[in-house]
């Protein structure tokens, strides 16, 4: 007996994604997003949202453990960081459109029923998800990307992106076909886990300043 090629197998969202519409469409569609295997663990696909004429995007690197319960992203501790920093930094976040690389959650557990830990995601998973993302910039058309965390640059600048090396600048690139502005940043996460998390705060609020400047 051949077993059927199952869609996943084929690491790409691309037959998922509708041609048309704008971003109810895209999300609506992302619902049954078989791209990958990350679907069958995780709770639900968690989609972009925010302001469809937003001026900047937020990319992160993928759902974490509220926001798969959920359905949206950054509405856990990470999130609501995020939305304080960008505050102080002169943004406002309901102006702002937020998603990020891949949009289900992979995590690992020691033992059945105990807490999802988070777990990144493969280059191959954040191609696959690549069609979503590139689908949601073409929407949006925002001036500028901020780039939250190395997942979220590599998904978005190729395996060779290091966030210490470029945060705070304001790189010029081609993504999926569209010359883009972007600010890379570390994601709110790592500063959560920093050693001195005030220190870290103030790194991320100083990023986020110059994407400010660069919009106005």
């Amino acid at each position: 007996m051949v077993r059927t090629k199952a869609p996943e197998d084929g690491y790409t969202a691309e037959p998922f994604v509708p041609e048309r519409g704008g971003l109810t469409a895209l999300r609506r569609a992302a619902v049954d997003c078989r791209g990958c295997p990350l679907h069958r663990d995780a709770t639900q696909t968690v989609f972009g949202t925010g302001n469809k004429d937003a001026r900047v995007m937020l990319v992160g690197e993928q759902p974490g453990d509220q926001e798969d319960r959920q359905g949206k992203p950054f509405v856990g501790p990470a999130g609501k960081l995020l939305d304080r920093a960008l505050t102080e930094a002169g943004i406002d976040p309901s102006e702002a459109y937020v998603t990020n690389a891949v949009k289900h959650f992979k995590f690992t557990r020691a033992e059945p029923r105990k807490r999802r830990i988070h777990k990144a995601p493969t280059l191959r998973e954040m191609t696959a998800c690549g069609p979503w993302l590139a689908a949601e910039l073409a929407v949006v058309e925002p001036e500028l990307i901020v780039v939250l965390g190395a997942t979220a640059g590599k998904a978005l600048l190729g395996s060779s992106f290091r966030v210490t090396q470029v945060r705070g600048t304001v790189l010029e690139e081609e993504i999926h076909g569209r010359a883009e502005r972007l600010v890379p940043t570390v994601h709110p996460s790592a500063v959560l886990r920093a050693d001195d998390r005030e220190a870290a705060y103030r790194g991320l609020v100083s990023d986020l300043e110059v994407a400010a400047r660069a919009l106005s």
